[in-house]
């Protein structure tokens, strides 16, 4: 028979059971975290140029900023005009420099005094940057520039007007060179190779190169191009990759 004072406490026990804590479960966060490799893979594309950028520049000095810019101005107007008759478009050719400097003379001091200097005449500066889509244009035209007016500049870049192609055979060139590595570091360490974590990459494209000056040029003579080799274009791809280790 239950008593009257077991009843009372009934309430009491079942209240301290609800609020007993239960056993933790068992999380994916408590499991061992897998080991992690990281490699960097290199892979590269060569490619013919196919396009080539160059920078013209003309300088005039004279007394007055007026004069100065009258002589540039015709100078790269007639540079201008060439280019035309030549075939390059319009899209392909672009100011990409002007300035008008005063030129000055510093006189000697006069019993340790300051003087003032003073200016003895202006140079104007036209940079004229052209993409020559006919590489086999390219020395006549650098060659007719500078017996028009070009005396600066001259600075050539081989380039590809489209090298996605290439990019991404490097691409995928640099990334089978970092499984490759990855997989020998791994195995040779006993285990495998498991799921990629993480990947970045970093793209090297050909940089401007000074394989012809305006100096070039002028030594040319008159009848006879610029002589000039376009090499071959290297795209370089790097690939940063991350590699769980199945052990």
């Amino acid at each position: 028979m239950i008593s009257r004072r077991s009843l009372a406490f009934a309430p009491a026990l079942i209240l301290a059971l609800a609020v007993l804590p239960l056993p933790a479960a068992a999380s994916d966060s408590d499991a061992p975290k897998p080991g992690i490799v990281s490699v960097t893979g290199e892979g590269t594309a060569r490619l013919v140029p196919d396009m080539a950028v160059m920078t013209l520049t003309v300088m005039r000095q004279e007394k007055t900023a007026r004069s100065a810019l009258d002589a540039n101005n015709s100078a790269m107007a007639a540079v201008l005009a060439a280019m035309r008759a030549d075939g390059i478009e319009e899209r392909d050719l672009q100011t990409s420099g002007f300035s008008i400097d005063p030129q000055y003379f510093y006189p000697d001091r006069k019993n340790n005094e300051p003087t003032e200097p003073v200016i003895t005449g202006y140079r104007v500066m036209n940079t004229l940057t052209v993409r020559i889509r006919d590489l086999d244009k390219l020395g006549a035209i650098l060659d007719k520039s500078v017996s028009l007016g070009v005396n600066q500049g001259g600075q050539i870049m081989f380039t590809n007007d489209d090298p996605s192609a290439a990019i991404t055979e490097a691409r995928t060139a640099a990334m089978k060179d970092a499984v490759s590595k990855a997989t020998t570091l791994v195995e040779a360490g006993g285990a495998a190779l498991g799921r990629i974590t993480e990947i970045s990459e970093q793209q090297f494209r050909p940089q401007p190169m000074p394989v012809a000056r305006a100096e070039m040029a002028l030594k040319a003579s008159s009848d006879a191009a610029v002589p000039v080799a376009s090499g071959e274009n290297a795209y370089r791809v790097n690939v940063n990759v991350s590699f769980e280790i199945d052990q």
